[in-house]
């Protein structure tokens, strides 16, 4: 039996997400790393004028997820798996060691730069469920037809999908959705992820990864995009590069894990939406969060759970 840590994309943020981080050594050692490494402090990125910039609100869930893991893994407990939604990703190649703490912080403020800039309004995503894939797929079909830059995005659950576009084109496909039954909720992401709005955006990571020193992944690596084992460093940073312009398969992610033994899910810090889509799917075992359990409890069961393992 095995383990995964996972880490959630744009939308799990919240204010104050870094002042709430817990009380440990670690969150103030890795805090004034950061705000050396950027020049600034980051602590005025969890702030609501700040959390309005896509940069600020990647940073956040990147420092959130890190660090949350250091916690625990100051334990001397580790996972098996780690995987990331979007964004989280990243979080999980840095926990895995793919790259340095710091080297992960630029990189994803830069990423949060390049989608900012190139989509700064109008733009962002939206999550439609109570249907399945092949209605939204039609709807979005049929939409694209007419306006175009409306596109599926995340593959959450089996009745939970995203749509990604413009403004406009996303509330035909709404309106569509919701004639059929269907709900909508907008999502709290200012630009088009997981589209190929964003194909340009990615190739200019392409170059800023050139001189960024790799290593080889310390715990297995899933990709959200793919839900498949990535092994090679060389393909872990052609995921990370190009996950914001392709699709996330994030139920076949979970799927993959459970079918490899996979029996406990702790999902980093902020928040639990991960933890409530892998409920669905994990019908044995234990799917937690650092946010809503305690931390002595994460380490028991991570233990236990080693124990059960060996």
């Amino acid at each position: 039996m095995s383990t995964m840590w996972v880490y959630p994309g744009q939308g799990a943020q919240k204010v104050n997400m870094l002042h709430d981080l817990p009380e440990h050594p670690l969150v103030r050692h890795y805090l004034e790393r950061a705000s050396v490494a950027l020049q600034r402090d980051v602590l005025t990125l969890d702030q609501p004028e700040a959390l309005a910039s896509t940069e600020a609100v990647q940073l956040c869930l990147y420092l959130a997820g890190y660090i949350s893991s250091a916690i625990l893994l100051d334990a001397a407990v580790q996972p098996d798996y780690v995987a990331g939604l979007s964004i989280g990703a990243w979080t999980a190649a840095a926990v895995a060691g793919v790259y340095s703490f710091e080297d992960g912080l630029k990189l994803v403020s830069l990423r949060g730069q390049l989608m900012q800039k190139a989509y700064p309004f109008g733009y962002g995503m939206t999550a439609i469920m109570n249907t399945d894939k092949s209605q939204v797929i039609t709807w979005v079909t049929e939409v694209y037809q007419k306006v175009g830059k409306v596109y599926i995005a995340n593959l959450n659950a089996a009745n939970q999908i995203v749509i990604s576009g413009s403004e406009q084109a996303m509330a035909q496909v709404v309106e569509i959705a919701k004639n059929q039954g269907a709900i909508a909720k907008k999502l709290n992401v200012s630009v088009p992820s997981h589209c190929e709005l964003l194909d340009e955006q990615a190739q200019q990571l392409v170059q800023a990864m050139e001189n960024i020193a790799l290593h080889p992944a310390k715990f297995k690596y899933l990709s959200g995009t793919s839900a498949r084992l990535v092994h090679a460093t060389e393909q872990i940073k052609q995921d990370l590069i190009f996950n914001m312009c392709r699709t996330i398969d994030w139920e076949s992610t979970v799927q993959v894990a459970w079918e490899r033994g996979v029996r406990l899910q702790i999902e980093g810090l902020p928040g639990s939406v991960l933890t409530g889509l892998a409920r669905k799917v994990f019908k044995e075992g234990s799917v937690l969060s650092f946010q809503t359990t305690r931390r002595d409890s994460l380490i028991v069961a991570m233990r236990q759970q080693a124990i059960i393992a060996d």
